[in-house]
């Protein structure tokens, strides 16, 4: 039986994405899987992201968190979210990012600089990075990453691929969202109450 560090789980983000990755089976397959997706992929993109976001735009739980300044952005930001419409510039400039992150899931080595970003990609939507101002609940993170899951995983199913690589494409995709997933839930864990978190040196 394989001994695991817990403390270090939490204080370790490479510790703890080697370990998720070997509990989870995610290996050279499935990037290999990943990364030969990238052809059909691509050219979807921007229907991708334009099906997130509106789906975003659909719930005020979720739209109003683009009404105050995302982290980058320099332009003007929108009055209220009633104002808010997807040809702001703000929305565009999120909208180029989500199409970055897209993109760099299927066509970049998943070493320790790619699962810095991973990690990023969950502190972003807390007041632990980026704007002060955004703080997302988890719940609206659950949602959203289900709704992505779901679009990614029937764009392969319909890609038109033969069986075994259909199969071992969606696997693996899966894998990787598991593991996106835990990058960002990790952010909203909150210690017991007069117990601080523990970190290994």
């Amino acid at each position: 039986m394989k001994q695991i560090d817990e403390a270090r789980l939490e204080s370790d983000l490479g510790y703890r994405f080697d370990y998720l990755t070997e509990f989870i089976g995610f290996g050279e397959d499935d990037i290999a899987a990943i990364h030969a997706a990238a052809e059909h992929i691509g050219p979807v993109v921007p229907a991708l992201v334009d099906a997130v976001y509106d789906k975003l735009f659909s719930y005020d739980a979720t739209k109003r968190h683009f009404v105050p300044r995302q982290s980058g952005y320099e332009g003007p930001v929108p009055d209220d979210i009633a104002s808010l419409s997807q040809d702001h510039a703000m929305i565009q400039f999120r909208k180029q990012h989500l199409g970055r992150y897209f993109t760099r899931l299927v066509t970049e080595a998943y070493d320790g600089k790619m699962v810095a970003y991973l990690d990023m990609v969950g502190k972003m939507h807390t007041p632990a990075a980026g704007s002060a101002m955004l703080d997302v609940p988890l719940v609206q993170m659950n949602a959203l990453m289900g709704f992505v899951a779901d679009a990614l995983l029937s764009t392969i199913l319909n890609l038109g691929l033969d069986t075994d690589t259909t199969t071992r494409t969606v696997r693996a995709f899966n894998k990787l969202l598991w593991l996106q997933n835990d990058l960002i839930t990790r952010h909203y864990q909150r210690p017991p109450c007069g117990n601080p978190p523990v970190y290994s040196e």
